[in-house]
């Protein structure tokens, strides 16, 4: 999809005589694939999937008459849409790399320093790089933003020394980011829980500052706010402002869990990065979080299971960076959601369809559609029975284009034969 911001970029590099880069659109054509259905929760019979352009253009039936492109026979494994991750921190190449190869197609960016998620998206929308579709936040809104907000922003340094507050403040601050081009907001209703000096629980801000925030989002015509919220009264706060998602949301107790499922605001959970704080290496490693992630687990179990009683929409997403010493992937939120109590198809919805409506790209991307990209990710076994099955994805396509295998299965593509 070009973005605005490409489509400039574009008609800039025409003017300079420059030659842009080439459209990510391939053509493939995938046979004997079980595609997996994630709407109705069914399989398809082996069959065809063609896509052109980068889009899906037949789902089942047979290889179409005269065409001439390349094919892969993927012996009657299951085919699904590409996984959507909706909270990570990615600011590489590499680091997008490591997510597309897990079957992650869609991010969601929720705060990295000097706009790399920007550009990343840019890229990414032109071809230039091998990555997942970027949605991207920039940074947080929180009373001390990074250093390096700073240094994107010297226009704003009147509040290196004190606090942002205020909603006249927060407003300000969201008006700059989207200034920049991002996506959502990613504001701070609470302290963090990753770092061995904070509270979790502190609320930051109340509904007005949140609700300056909203206004400033929706006047921009972007696609959300992700308030980051561990302790019940920020969650609610930002529920009551009228934000688009909960990202954690630990501590919520089930009256404002109630009010989410009431206004439709999504739940972001990542319980897989808090199990990630109770054991050794991975993305943390300190005592002090390990003690705080060892209470924070179950309450956060408990927390999902309520609001998935309630009809709370959840999504999948990390809290990681996919960087090389990360131990989580969207496949685990997952079967953490399973062990929860989301069944199988849930939990895969979490990850594609639902999230694609919480990211806004449900019009071209989320399942296995004819007119959607073609963004397929292959697995041996049927996630709707195994949903472990999506440890070991076998095949990644990102618009058409085969960016990942393993295995032995692959015999390469060429174009088909009569």
């Amino acid at each position: 999809m070009r973005t605005p911001i490409l489509r400039a970029c574009l008609a800039l590099t025409a003017l300079a005589g420059i030659r842009p880069a080439p459209a990510r659109g391939q053509d493939l054509v995938l046979l004997h694939a079980r595609v997996v259905d994630v709407e109705r929760g069914t399989v398809l019979p082996e069959g065809v999937v063609v896509v052109r352009g980068g889009s899906i253009a037949q789902v089942g039936g047979t290889v179409p008459a005269g065409a001439d492109l390349p094919t892969v026979d993927v012996g009657g494994m299951y085919l699904s849409p590409g996984l959507m991750d909706a909270h990570v921190h990615i600011a590489t190449f590499d680091q997008a790399r490591r997510a597309l190869e897990s079957g992650v197609t869609t991010v969601r960016s929720m705060g990295v320093d000097d706009y790399a998620d920007v550009g990343l998206r840019e890229l990414a929308a032109a071809g230039a790089i091998d990555a997942p579709e970027v949605l991207a936040a920039g940074y947080h809104i929180r009373p001390h933003p990074s250093e390096a907000f700073f240094r994107n922003h010297p226009e704003m340094g009147r509040f290196v020394s004190t606090e942002v507050r205020g909603a006249e403040t927060l407003a300000a601050m969201a008006r700059t980011m989207l200034g920049r081009g991002v996506d959502f907001i990613k504001l701070n209703a609470t302290e963090r829980a990753g770092l061995p000096d904070t509270d979790p629980r502190k609320q930051f801000y109340d509904a007005s500052e949140m609700g300056a925030v909203v206004a400033e989002v929706r006047r921009a015509g972007a696609r959300g706010v992700a308030a980051h919220a561990h302790g019940d009264e920020g969650a609610r706060a930002a529920v009551e402002a009228g934000v688009t998602s909960i990202e954690h949301g630990t501590y919520m107790s089930p009256e404002t869990l109630r009010l989410m499922a009431e206004r439709g605001t999504y739940l972001v959970p990542t319980v897989a990065i808090v199990r990630d704080l109770t054991i050794p290496g991975g993305d943390y490693e300190s005592p002090v979080l390990m003690l705080r992630g060892r209470h924070m687990l179950p309450r956060v179990q408990e927390m999902v299971a309520t609001a998935h009683e309630l009809g709370v929409p959840i999504v999948a997403a990390t809290d990681t960076g996919y960087g090389p010493a990360g131990v989580v992937r969207v496949s685990h939120e997952l079967e953490e959601l399973v062990g929860i109590g989301l069944t199988p198809l849930e939990a895969l919805q979490a990850a594609t369809v639902t999230a694609a409506r919480l990211l806004g790209v449900d019009d071209h991307t989320g399942q296995v559609r004819v007119g959607l990209d073609g963004d397929l990710i292959l697995t041996e076994r049927n996630p709707l029975e195994q949903i472990g099955t999506l440890n070991d994805v076998l095949m990644v396509v990102n618009n058409g284009k085969i960016v990942f295998t393993k295995g032995d299965w692959f015999k390469g593509s060429g174009p088909i034969s009569d």
